[in-house]
């Protein structure tokens, strides 16, 4: 008789996965690190060369312009071009017309855009969603279905050869986007703040200037950026509504440089562009400053 023996299980550990060596640790991070620098190298390329060249080629004269590539750096700087832009172009005149637009354009937009924010997401009235609807309904509308009625409305009503068309237009356009941002901006507010206020004495429009605004600002900052660029850097309804020379705006105002036959002078063209971009670019720095400080004071309140 035999008697068999049954060995016990032999319990094994499961295979573990290899263990980088530092060495191929650091030529991970070493790839990483350079793959990442590259493509910020391929940013910085691609959007400061643009500027980099219509600053160069703002100094070239007519004749390197027609013999000579358009790559190629200006032999010597001729600053008569700025000089010519700024005179002859009249561009400082264009500037003037565009900041007499602008601005008041601008303050319109900020101040009826987030009290009807406001409006139609705080205060609790019959319809206000449906409201709400029908002004973000207005972002899907074209300009340039909008151009021949208020042509003809505007012509009728004697503000043609005035700056009042293009601001009223300006108003009305960027207010729809405006409606909707700075509601979506006032539905982030904690409503005790709003409740406190109440508490407090506060009415609706104490509530509104005391404790709604700051609560938003910097909404109003970002706002105010998308909309100056908006009404800064246009042209469609800038040319339609501009039948006065004296009225044109920047925008407007580099199509001068070209004839009636349509020969450009480059020269003062691309000066009058890098006047126009370059002193864009330093608003845009300073309101882009302005809209951080304003997130860093909502987060600190949050």
């Amino acid at each position: 008789m035999t008697v068999d023996t049954v060995s016990p299980p032999v319990h094994t550990d499961p295979p573990r996965a290899p263990v980088p060596r530092a060495t191929d640790r650091a030529i991970a991070m070493f790839a990483g690190k350079g793959l990442t620098r590259l493509l910020i190298a391929v940013l910085l390329v691609v959007v400061c060369y643009p500027m980099f060249w219509i600053l160069a080629t703002s100094f070239k004269n007519q004749n390197e312009f027609l013999d000579k590539p358009l790559w190629k750096l200006p032999a010597t700087l001729h600053g008569s071009n700025y000089v010519d832009a700024w005179t002859n172009g009249r561009l400082g005149h264009n500037a003037l017309n565009s900041l007499l637009v602008t601005v008041p354009s601008l303050a319109m937009i900020l101040v009826f855009g987030a009290a009807a924010g406001f409006a139609l997401e705080v205060m609790v009235w019959r319809g206000r969603s449906t409201t709400l609807l029908l002004i973000v309904g207005g972002i899907m509308v074209p300009a340039q279905i909008i151009l021949l009625p208020l042509f003809t409305i505007y012509f009728k009503l004697g503000l043609s050869n005035t700056l009042w068309p293009l601001i009223i237009t300006y108003v009305g356009h960027g207010l729809p986007l405006t409606v909707f941002l700075m509601a979506t901006y006032f539905r982030g507010v904690p409503r005790e703040m709003f409740e406190a206020a109440t508490i407090d004495g506060a009415g609706i429009y104490r509530m509104f200037w005391s404790v709604a605004v700051p609560m938003v600002r910097n909404g109003l900052f970002t706002v105010a950026l998308l909309m100056f660029f908006s009404i800064w850097n246009d042209l469609l309804i800038a040319l339609t509504f501009n039948v006065d020379k004296n009225l044109q705006t920047v925008q407007v105002g580099l199509l001068n440089f070209s004839d009636e036959y349509g020969s450009l002078q480059y020269g003062p063209l691309f000066a009058a562009i890098s006047i126009t971009v370059f002193s864009t670019l330093l608003v845009y720095v300073f309101i882009n400053r302005q809209v951080m400080r304003g997130l860093t004071a909502g987060s600190v309140k949050g």
